[in-house]
């Protein structure tokens, strides 16, 4: 079984230029990851383009099974970068799903 795990956020700052500095910088650190978590299969991270009231930044990744994601998200590299996020975030969704 591939389990895909899909994250969105928004971000807490009003300022729009804050927002997308912070957006770019989520997206950059999370798809460094690729080459140091071993459990990753693929991942792609990006800010939202359109705007309007959208969800700020996404993840998708893909994990071979619950233990490989359970090993991305307490790899320390990806703690690191939660540590930001969760410092810049007001709002989280996800959602997991087999393929």
């Amino acid at each position: 079984m591939t389990l895909r795990h899909i994250v969105a956020w928004k971000l807490a700052t009003d300022d729009a230029a804050k927002r997308a500095e912070q957006a770019q910088r989520i997206a950059d650190d999370l798809n460094a990851l690729r080459d140091v978590v071993p459990a990753i299969i693929d991942i792609n991270v990006g800010p939202d383009v359109l705007g309007g009231g959208n969800w700020d930044v996404a993840l998708v990744a893909d994990f071979a099974d619950a233990d490989a994601l359970d090993a991305y998200q307490n790899h320390p590299a990806h703690q690191a970068v939660v540590g930001y996020v969760r410092s810049v975030v007001a709002d989280r969704v996800a959602v997991d799903y087999e393929l």
